[in-house]
């Protein structure tokens, strides 16, 4: 349980961080912080986990590679709903 809400809130703060990145942050609620993190984290960990070197599967959750692979991934999500519902990146 303690798991689930520690992953919540790391993805909330995450997909903040993304949503400033992109400048959406007035578009977006804390659910949607806390989705796009969750989300984006997922994504970034696994299209790092490809690269030789990169981030490990179990590896430590708050380790500085993770959180930046969690903040690409959070990044990237964001350009690609950008780009689907505005038709550009920003």
């Amino acid at each position: 349980m303690f798991d689930l809400l520690l992953a919540a809130i790391s993805g909330g703060i995450i997909g903040w961080l993304a949503s400033l990145v992109m400048n959406r942050d007035a578009a977006m609620g804390v659910m949607a912080n806390v989705v796009v993190g969750c989300l984006g984290s997922a994504l970034g960990r696994a299209l790092l986990g490809l690269v030789p070197g990169g981030v490990r599967p179990g590896g430590d959750p708050f380790e500085w590679r993770v959180l930046l692979a969690g903040l690409a991934g959070a990044v990237l999500l964001l350009a690609a709903a950008n780009l689907i519902q505005r038709g550009r990146l920003r």
